[in-house]
C-alpha cells in the first residue's frame, strides 16, 4: 500500500536536510519579516490604522523588527551548515539554467528540472530577498534618522521603501503559496529531515 502525499515517510527512508541552526534562522527571520509586513500594512492601510490605533507603538514595533531582521542571519554564520548552504545558494550552474527554462515554459516534469540542494528558483528568491532586505534597512534608517541625509534623499528613500515593501509583500505571498503546495518541503524546515523519495524527485543532483 502506498503512502499518502502528506504522510511522513518511515524514519529509515528519511535524509537530513537542515540543521537546528538553519531552522532557527529561517523561523526567526520569517517571524521578524511577518511583523514588518503586518505593521507596514497597519501604517499604510487607513482602515487597519483606524481599527488598531496606537500608531506610535506600531511605528516603534516596525522599526525594531526591521533593525533586527539581519540579526538571525548574522548569528547563523556561526553554524558551519548554514555557511555551507549559503555557498550552495550563491552558486548558479548550467543545471540551474535548465531548471529556469523548464519553469518558464511550465514544464513540470522532474527530469526537466535538475536541481542540487536548492533549485534555481530558491536561489533567485534568496538573493532577491537578501538584497531587498538590505535596501529596506538602508532606506528605513534614512527615514528614521532624518539628520543623516538631505530632504531629497529622504524623499527618495521613502518612495523606494514604500514601493519595495509592496513588492516584498507580493513576493512573500508567492513564496508562502509555493510552500503550502509542498508539505514535504515544509516538513524539512520543521524537522530537518525529508523523505528520500522527495529528495530524489525534487533535487536529483543533491547528495545528502
Amino acid at each position: 500500500m502506498s503512502l499518502r502525499a502528506d504522510t511522513p515517510a518511515p524514519p529509515s527512508a528519511r535524509v537530513h536536510r537542515f540543521s537546528r541552526a538553519e531552522r532557527w534562522v529561517h523561523r526567526t527571520t520569517a517571524a521578524l519579516m511577518g511583523v514588518c509586513v503586518a505593521t507596514a500594512a497597519v501604517l499604510y492601510i487607513p482602515q487597519l490604522a483606524v481599527m488598531l490605533g496606537r500608531r506610535e507603538l506600531v511605528v516603534r514595533i516596525h522599526e525594531c523588527a526591521g533593525l533586527a531582521l539581519p540579526v538571525p542571519v548574522l548569528l547563523g554564520l556561526a553554524s558551519r551548515a548554514f555557511r555551507a548552504d549559503l555557498r550552495y545558494l550563491n552558486r548558479f550552474g548550467p543545471h540551474d539554467r535548465l531548471w529556469l527554462r523548464a519553469a518558464l515554459v511550465r514544464d513540470k516534469r522532474c527530469s526537466s528540472r535538475p536541481a542540487g540542494k536548492f533549485n534555481a528558483g530558491q536561489k533567485i528568491y534568496a538573493a532577491w530577498i537578501a538584497g531587498a532586505t538590505l535596501v529596506m534597512l538602508g532606506t528605513g534608517l534614512l527615514m528614521w534618522f532624518t539628520h543623516l541625509a538631505p530632504l531629497m534623499w529622504r524623499t527618495s528613500a521613502t518612495f523606494v521603501h514604500d514601493w519595495l515593501a509592496l513588492t516584498i509583500g507580493v513576493v512573500l505571498a508567492g513564496h508562502i503559496g509555493m510552500a503550502l503546495g509542498d508539505p514535504e518541503a515544509r516538513r524539512g524546515l520543521r524537522t530537518g529531515k525529508v523523505s528520500r523519495e522527495w529528495a530524489d524527485r525534487e533535487h536529483p543532483l543533491w547528495r545528502p
